[in-house]
């Protein structure tokens, strides 16, 4: 049980970081760690890793986030407004920092389910191509393109919006 322990609890806080960029709600996040680990507890026995349990554990968390989405998707979502952060309800930001931080978390959010799960995996949780093609039972060769097409329309995305003039500047001539 101790070394149980020792392998797993090492993972957890990188296990919240992806279980919060997932699902895009602490309280939900959490809850699905906590599965996550009751799960890995239970099947402790049955995994097949090489002494590396890290891929493993984001194997089922990513599971378990897929079988919550399927059933969000068939039932909707019920939030009450106590269960919403304030932050969502219409703060504006404080900083610019924080503006480009909720764009690029807004331009990620756009990004099919696979490419993004892709890249949280390689660039945000630092496993590797093998590791992620584990955690999503892929083969790395679509690990890769998946990369490369996440990173290429999160560039492109990022960079039209930079173009763009922001929302709030009014225009005081026209050009012709």
């Amino acid at each position: 049980m101790n070394d149980m322990l020792h392998q797993i609890e090492p993972v957890i806080p990188a296990l919240r970081r992806y279980a919060r960029s997932l699902v895009r709600n602490y309280a939900a996040a959490d809850d699905l760690v906590q599965d996550c680990l009751e799960r890995a507890v239970r099947h402790w026995e049955q995994r097949h890793d090489d002494g590396n349990p890290r891929p493993w554990l984001f194997a089922i968390l990513h599971n378990l986030a897929v079988s919550q989405f399927r059933r969000t998707a068939t039932r909707g979502q019920h939030v009450t407004i106590d269960e919403v952060p304030d932050h969502e309800i219409g703060q504006n930001a404080a900083q610019e920092q924080k503006l480009m931080c909720q764009e690029v978390i807004g331009k990620l959010a756009r990004l099919p389910d696979e490419q993004r799960a892709v890249l949280l995996l390689i660039a945000v949780e630092d496993l590797s191509y093998a590791e992620a093609a584990r955690v999503l039972n892929i083969p790395i060769g679509t690990v890769m393109s998946r990369l490369s097409r996440a990173r290429e329309r999160l560039q492109q995305e990022l960079e039209s919006s930079s173009a763009k003039p922001s929302g709030n500047v009014v225009q005081l001539r026209k050009n012709s």
